[in-house]
């Protein structure tokens, strides 16, 4: 599993039948995010966010 399918931006669109980032970015920092190679997540992305709505409450049982 990688890092993307936790994300809380992860999303599917039904139309192209595929799996994109949502998060807000403009088109310098979704060319920098791929000149980095985090295309093949070699490294942290830093929009990241953990998607797990239960987490917190696991966390207080």
């Amino acid at each position: 599993m990688s890092q993307c399918d936790t994300c809380l931006f992860h999303a599917y669109d039904e139309l192209s039948d595929d799996y994109y980032c949502d998060c807000n970015m403009d088109e310098d920092e979704m060319a920098g995010m791929a000149m980095n190679g985090l295309s093949g997540l070699t490294r942290e992305c830093p929009y990241y966010r953990d998607g797990d709505e239960y987490k917190t409450v696991r966390h207080q049982m």
